[in-house]
């Protein structure tokens, strides 16, 4: 799961998609990252932790680390939240197969950065679990 910071959406996704695959016995490995460098280390949003704690998710120990080339050998498949980040993704390919990995998290939209927009938060939280809910479905 890619969003730029790795603080707000994709921590969202690793946390709600780790859980759902645990109560699914799915031994998948799941992560999240961000295209940039600012939050390395750190602890999700407080919003995001919030939001997730509402419907249930702690992803309060997660930590942010930045998206390297060497995940697209650790990963089958690279979720990432908006376009954007889509395209600095896609620039550390260097593979028709690292490339193949790429997709966008919600397959024909973007996840929208609440970041700016404390009241974001809960929507984008539910997006993120519904999306996840048809990710399991499809792939176990």
């Amino acid at each position: 799961m890619v969003c730029l910071g790795n603080i707000c959406r994709s921590p969202l996704a690793e946390g709600i998609m780790k859980h759902l695959a645990k109560q699914q016995d799915l031994n998948w490995e799941i992560a999240s990252a961000g295209t940039g460098d600012w939050h390395i280390g750190k602890a999700p949003d407080k919003r995001s932790v919030a939001a997730a704690k509402v419907l249930g998710y702690d992803i309060s120990q997660q930590r942010a680390q930045q998206f390297n080339h060497n995940m697209f050998s650790q990963y089958d498949l690279i979720l990432v939240m908006d376009r954007n980040n889509l395209a600095d993704v896609k620039r550390l390919a260097r593979t028709d197969d690292e490339r193949q990995k790429i997709k966008l998290f919600l397959a024909e939209d973007e996840v929208t950065d609440p970041y700016w927009d404390n009241e974001l938060f809960g929507p984008v939280c539910n997006q993120v679990e519904e999306r996840c809910k048809e990710i399991i479905k499809q792939l176990s």
